[in-house]
């Protein structure tokens, strides 16, 4: 009898430990992901203070050569406002979206004035914008693809029934805004 007891307190241990190895891994697992998409967050917040910084330097050096384009000036501005004050993910990505609309519309406005492309300072400036338009891009993919990893794990089973419990939730992907697909339409006449 003593023996049977044993043997059963055993199998008991066996499992706990089992079972405690087993949760220690799965959370340690989830918190690798979530620190894996905290830190590509970081890159891209990391890419969006570099445009932030250049923008304006190029809006200074655009001004000289189209003063009377205050729309598209008042544009950026805000855009950049409302990126400096964003506090969330969802409120940055909006933020950040408004921002390459702004841009967007500049870069329209440039065309109109062929001197300004020929301007130095200009050339680079547009050179340092456009490699922080792509470093951005790569980052969004690799923000996306952490997510991506991150979520399917958080949504498979058995882990999804300790997940919750540990307080993983889903982390949303960087979507592009509604209506992105479309150029952006920039109208000079008054």
């Amino acid at each position: 009898m003593r023996r049977t007891v044993l043997v059963a307190l055993a199998v008991v241990l066996a499992v706990l430990l089992v079972a405690g190895g087993t949760l220690a891994a799965t959370y340690n697992r989830l918190v690798n992901l979530s620190e894996q998409v905290n830190e590509q967050w970081a890159q891209i917040e990391t890419q969006l203070q570099r445009r932030y910084d250049l923008i304006p330097n190029l809006v200074e050096t655009v001004k000289g050569y189209a003063a009377h384009e205050q729309d598209v000036f008042t544009a950026v501005a805000e855009a950049r406002a409302k990126l400096a004050g964003a506090t969330g993910t969802s409120e940055q990505v909006e933020a950040a979206n408004q921002m390459e609309s702004a841009l967007a519309r500049l870069l329209v406005l440039v065309e109109r004035y062929p001197e300004l492309k020929a301007n130095e300072q200009f050339n680079r400036l547009m050179d340092e914008l456009a490699g922080t338009e792509n470093r951005i891009n790569v980052a969004r993919m690799r923000y996306n693809e952490a997510v991506r990893q991150y979520n399917r794990v958080i949504r498979t089973f058995p882990t999804v029934l300790l997940a919750g419990m540990l307080g993983f939730e889903e982390r949303p992907y960087f979507q592009a805004r509604e209506g992105a697909e479309a150029p952006p339409r920039v109208n000079f006449g008054k």
